[in-house]
């Protein structure tokens, strides 16, 4: 990326977390953006062989994939603590975890997914935006990881965005997640219907809705909501349940999906 490119991209970076009031919690030093920069160069190149994201424009990177992906540190206040561990499930193209890895290097990231060759591009990128010191990427399904020594009940924060519906997502997201720690499904448009039917699922889970924070992202770019679900007892061992099963009834969700 050229001199001039790099300071293009700083200053819309920083234009657009201006026009997100809440962005104001966030403090991101001119290095750390430039880390977003390197990303965006990089994702844009491997875009080309890999279908990794349908949004390209630099600014609509920087709004639907950058903030977006920052959201819990601007909207909750004390996001995230020092030394603590987050499971970002079905990373994808890595959002929210590379954004998250950049923004916060005190954050012990794990980025999960079940296709390989995305876990091969995003092990480059750790090592190419320096953030393999914190940062690590796995390849796995997590009906399998949350039954792995270690994996299971040992993060402080599961974090996943645009996975699946609410119900499914909580069987995948809360086996990983300590009592006391928090699940945050990051979700686009109306939610009302979507948060009500996993409430059951929700509770069975060991999981209780703790706080939903909706809000417009800059630029028009939509309605957002971060659900944030707090981990309040053991998840039963059953759960998650073997690949398919929750999503295998025809409604995916609620009593029908889990039990």
């Amino acid at each position: 990326m050229t001199l001039e490119a790099l300071n293009e991209f700083v200053r819309d970076m920083r234009t657009a977390l201006e026009l997100f009031p809440e962005s104001g919690k966030l403090s991101l030093s001119d290095g750390q953006i430039a880390q977003f920069a390197q990303f965006y160069e990089d994702m844009l190149e491997k875009n080309q062989v890999m279908n990794l994201t349908g949004i390209t424009e630099r600014r609509e990177v920087i709004v639907k994939h950058y903030i977006d992906s920052l959201l819990p540190a601007c909207l909750l206040p004390d996001f995230p603590k020092p030394g603590t561990r987050l499971l970002d499930l079905g990373s994808g193209a890595g959002f929210p975890g590379i954004p998250l890895a950049i923004a916060f290097p005190a954050l012990h990231l794990t980025l999960m997914d079940s296709l390989n060759k995305r876990i091969v591009y995003l092990t480059d990128e750790i090592v190419k935006l320096g953030l393999q010191n914190h940062t690590e990427a796995l390849h796995a399904r997590a009906e399998e990881l949350a039954r792995q020594a270690g994996q299971r009940e040992a993060y402080d924060y599961c974090s996943s965005r645009a996975v699946a519906r609410l119900a499914v997502l909580s069987e995948y997201c809360l086996p990983f997640v300590k009592v006391g720690g928090l699940m945050l499904a990051y979700k686009a448009g109306e939610i009302e219907e979507e948060l009500s039917e996993a409430q059951f699922a929700i509770k069975k889970l060991g999981g209780k809705t703790d706080q939903v924070v909706s809000f417009s992202l800059p630029d028009d770019a939509g309605k957002r909501s971060l659900v944030v679900i707090r981990k309040i007892k053991e998840t039963p061992r059953i759960y998650p349940r073997k690949a398919g099963m929750p999503t295998k009834a025809k409604s995916n969700v609620g009593r029908s999906v889990l039990f």
